[in-house]
């Protein structure tokens, strides 16, 4: 009988409003963060040893993206004309996507004519191609190219302005807003080092960027029919012709900014980008930047495990046509390690479960895990390399005679 009574007062506790609250109670929420090996906080002068006459400087792995150095990374600063590189990377990028090419002609209008600074002295009506205005930006930084390039990609300035903030937060640039292509003093406008060596990998994506980077002379035919004359075309960045291995990238100077300059260099498959901003003097930027690639270079390298479309599975399909796919690299894959480090790399295919028809290619099916010292380190994706659909009663019967015979 008080076994009864006590079990009509709890059922009778929990309908009218939850026993001892039991209805109010929630679990807790609980995220947990996991850090592959290697990742922390970006290495700086206590980690490193390098100090930096600078106001702000990065130095990041082109491969991995992974940050070596950093000193006021994130600090929000006037690059002056190291702005040119999400420029160049837009107009790039339009090529890539068909939306323009380099051998679109361009016609100079007066808006971009009207250019100071940097410039290739260009006459309103006169045209060039795409090709000739990103080498004269990449060269000799020129302020009339890049007005002229983005209103050729987007149609007006103001437009393209607003896809290079766009694609700054696609990229995940947080310390980055734009006001123009060319980086000429005005409020408001301001990137980080960090941010800038993001973009600057995405443009060293484009083999065709080293033509221009590298090139210390050239020559341009400049002004309107008739009354051409040629102009010297000298490479602004001393870094090509004093650093061994130095890929690019551009130069920038105002006032406001200081001596800036995002650079690069290669050695023995090994990329690195260096950035620094805010320095008192040329001669300050080549030097410091230049440190920082030597500290590079004697630390890490690169391992490449995986080449772009390289096959790193075949997978066998039931009842598809065809019964096979292959699981492709979607992008070259490397990582970097410490030097004497590189037989601790290993890499293992992992299937995202059961592969569900159709498979339209190019959809991600996997991922190459990459292991060092037995601790994951990076994932990269594996896409299907061939379309496959559900057989037909017809496709079944062929598949099963070629078993028979």
């Amino acid at each position: 009988m008080k076994k009864r009574i006590i079990s009509g007062c709890l059922a009778l506790a929990l309908l009218a409003g939850g026993f001892m609250g039991i209805n109010q109670f929630r679990p807790q929420e609980r995220s947990i963060s996991i850090t592959s090996a290697g990742a922390s906080a970006e290495p700086s002068e206590k980690e490193t040893g390098l100090k930096v006459d600078a106001k702000a400087a990065v130095l990041m792995d082109a491969g991995s993206g992974k940050v070596l150095f950093a000193q006021d990374a994130h600090k929000k600063l006037p690059p002056a004309s190291v702005t040119k590189v999400m420029t160049m990377l837009l107009v790039l990028e339009a090529c890539q996507d068909g939306k323009i090419s380099l051998e679109d002609t361009v016609t100079i209008s007066q808006r971009a004519a009207s250019m100071g600074g940097s410039q290739m002295y260009m006459e309103p009506g006169e045209q060039h191609t795409v090709e000739e205005l990103l080498m004269g930006v990449a060269m000799v930084s020129a302020n009339d190219g890049c007005v002229a390039l983005s209103e050729h990609v987007a149609g007006s300035v103001e437009m393209f302005v607003e896809r290079m903030n766009k694609r700054a937060a696609e990229l995940d640039m947080k310390d980055t807003h734009f006001v123009n292509t060319n980086g000429l003093p005005v409020a408001n406008h301001y990137t980080s080092a960090y941010d800038i060596a993001v973009m600057s990998r995405e443009l060293l994506k484009f083999p065709k960027t080293a033509e221009w980077f590298t090139k210390w002379q050239s020559t341009i035919k400049v002004g309107l029919p008739g009354k051409e004359k040629e102009f010297g075309l000298t490479n602004t960045n001393k870094l090509i012709r004093q650093y061994s291995g130095a890929i690019g990238i551009k130069t920038g100077f105002t006032q406001d900014a200081g001596y800036c300059l995002s650079g690069a260099a290669e050695r023995n498959g090994t990329r690195l980008i260096s950035v620094i901003l805010g320095c008192e003097s040329s001669q300050t930027r080549f030097k410091e930047i230049s440190k920082m690639l030597d500290y590079g270079f004697s630390n890490y390298e690169s391992v490449k495990v995986a080449k772009k479309g390289q096959v790193e599975k075949t997978l066998k399909l039931e009842k598809a046509m065809p019964s096979k796919v292959d699981l492709l690299m979607e992008t070259d894959a490397s990582v970097l390690v410490k030097k004497g480090k590189k037989d601790s790399v290993k890499t293992r295919v992992e299937v995202n479960g059961a592969v569900k028809l159709p498979v339209k290619k190019g959809k991600q099916l996997g991922e190459l895990v990459v292991y060092q010292d037995g601790v994951e380190t990076k994932r990269f994706p594996l896409v299907a390399g061939q379309s496959a659909e559900k057989s037909s009663i017809k496709d079944l019967y062929i598949q099963m005679m070629k078993k028979i015979i």
